[in-house]
C-alpha cells in the first residue's frame, strides 16, 4: 500500500518549533505546506542558496514570493558549495548545506529554541541512494541508505517523507494547487542519480511493482546489522585500547578486527579506509610477530605506523 503524504504527515513528530530546508522544488514545497498546515506558527523556511546555478537567484525570489503568501517566516543561507578535486558537486552541496544548518542554529542567525531540520527526501530518493551504493561496493554503512532521523553539530534531522514516493508528492501538490520551481539539473543525466531516475526506477517500477518497500526494508536490515556492528567495535576497542595494542588486536578474528579498525579510523581520526588499504593493513597486522616489524600505511589522508605495541595514524 503507497504511503501518502498525509500518512506521513500523521506520525512526525519532532520537537517544535521546526525549521524546514525548502529549496522551492516540488518536496521540499510539500514537505513545507504540510508542517505549516500541522503546526501553524512554529514552522520556518530555510533557503541555502548555493550559488552554483544562474538560476539560483531567481530560486530565491520564488522562495521568498512563496512564503510571503503562506505567511511563513523565511531564512535564506548563502554558501560557496564549490567542489575540490576528487569531490563530487553533490557531496560539496551537502556538506556546504549541513554547515549552513550549523551556523544557524550555533551563531544565533535564527531563533535558539529551533534545533530540528526537517528534509524532503522522498522514496525514490532512498532507492536511488541504494542503488548508488550498490554500484560502488558499499558496506553496510552505504546499505543503510539515508536514516529517517539523525543527530549533527546539536541538530535533530528528520526525513518524515522517506517512505512516500515522488508521483504521490506530485499528487498531493497538485490537490493543494501549490507552485513549485524545476531545477534543471535534475533532468542532466551527466548525473549518475538523474539516470537512475529517468532509466532504471521506471524498469523496476514494470518488474518489481512494490520495489520502494522492499529497498526500504532491505535498507532498514542494513541499519540494524550495522548498529550491531558498531556496538561490537565499542567494545572491542575497549579492551584493546585506543590506540589499538597490537597483541590484543591480533586475538581478534580477522572480521572483527576490520570492523574495530574502521570504527577506530573514523571515530578517532575522521578517516574512512578503502577496502584495499584496510586488506593491507589487516595482513600487515598478521605479519607484525616480531619487536623488529614495523608497519607504515597510507589510510585515508594520513598513515598508520607502528609505535612499539601499540598502531598509531597521524594526518
Amino acid at each position: 500500500m503507497t504511503t501518502t503524504v498525509d500518512d506521513a504527515m500523521r506520525v512526525f513528530a519532532p520537537a517544535l518549533p521546526l525549521a524546514v530546508a525548502y529549496s522551492g522544488g516540488a518536496d521540499s514545497t510539500a514537505l513545507l505546506l504540510a508542517c505549516a498546515d500541522k503546526w501553524p506558527g512554529q514552522v520556518s523556511a530555510v533557503h541555502v542558496h548555493h550559488g552554483l546555478q544562474a538560476a539560483a537567484d531567481d530560486f530565491v525570489a520564488h522562495c521568498q514570493a512563496a512564503c510571503a503568501m503562506w505567511q511563513i517566516p523565511l531564512q535564506v543561507l548563502r554558501v560557496q558549495a564549490g567542489h575540490a578535486p576528487g569531490e563530487s558537486p553533490e557531496d560539496a552541496a551537502r556538506k556546504a548545506r549541513y554547515e549552513a544548518f550549523r551556523a544557524l542554529a550555533h551563531e544565533g542567525q535564527a531563533p535558539a529554541a529551533i534545533k530540528n531540520i526537517a528534509l524532503a527526501q522522498h522514496a525514490d530518493d532512498q532507492v536511488e541512494t541504494i542503488l548508488l551504493a550498490l554500484s560502488r561496493g558499499a558496506g553496510l554503512p552505504g546499505l543503510s541508505a539515508m536514516p529517517a532521523s539523525w543527530q549533527r553539530d546539536g541538530l535533530s534531522y528528520h526525513r518524515p517523507l522517506l517512505a512516500v514516493p515522488a508521483t504521490e508528492i506530485r499528487a498531493w501538490l497538485v490537490r493543494r494547487c501549490a507552485s513549485f520551481i524545476e531545477d534543471p539539473t535534475n533532468t542532466d543525466e551527466r548525473f549518475t542519480r538523474n539516470r537512475i531516475r529517468a532509466r532504471l526506477l521506471p524498469v523496476l517500477g514494470d518488474t518489481f511493482p512494490q520495489f520502494r518497500e522492499t529497498f526500504a526494508r532491505s535498507a532498514r536490515h542494513a541499519a540494524e546489522a550495522q548498529a550491531l556492528l558498531l556496538e561490537v567495535a565499542r567494545e572491542d576497542l575497549l579492551a584493546v585500547g585506543n590506540p589499538p595494542a597490537l597483541a590484543a588486536l591480533q586475538e581478534l578474528s580477522q572480521p572483527r578486527q576490520a570492523n574495530l579498525l574502521r570504527h577506530w579510523l573514523q571515530a578517532s581520526h575522521r578517516a574512512t579506509p578503502s577496502a584495499a588499504q584496510l586488506a593491507q593493513l589487516l595482513a600487515q597486522i598478521a605479519a607484525c610477530t616480531t619487536r623488529g616489524h614495523q608497519i607504515h600505511l597510507k589510510v585515508a589522508a594520513g598513515h598508520i605506523t607502528r609505535a612499539g605495541a601499540h598502531l598509531r595514524y597521524a594526518a
